[in-house]
């Protein structure tokens, strides 16, 4: 299943709810403010750090790019991808939830 967040985690607790919910294997991709859970400095780090033991998670660059973060401020491990590739995790996981 591919889990969408686009909440920050300044906001909402969308992805620690998802990081609880979310079975190994999934794939999580933050969008919108959810990009600001892949801060390798901010306060959902930890949550993200758990999740990549056993699922994908990504980050849409253009969002990151959006916010004025470069790639070199998040999480190690977690996947910067385009909107080809957010096309490509919606193709490859049959379901998708979205967080809100």
């Amino acid at each position: 299943m591919l889990h969408v967040v686009n909440k920050s985690p300044f906001e909402k607790n969308c992805l620690e709810s998802c990081a609880r919910l979310s079975q190994a294997g999934s794939c999580i991709l933050l969008i919108e403010d959810g990009v600001y859970g892949a801060l390798a400095d901010g306060e959902a780090c930890e949550v993200v750090q758990t999740c990549l033991e056993d699922r994908q998670v990504c980050v849409l660059g253009e969002d990151l790019q959006a916010r004025g973060i470069e790639p070199d401020r998040i999480v190690s491990g977690v996947e910067v991808v385009d909107y080809a590739g957010f096309v490509k995790l919606a193709v490859e996981h049959p379901k998708v939830q979205s967080w809100l």
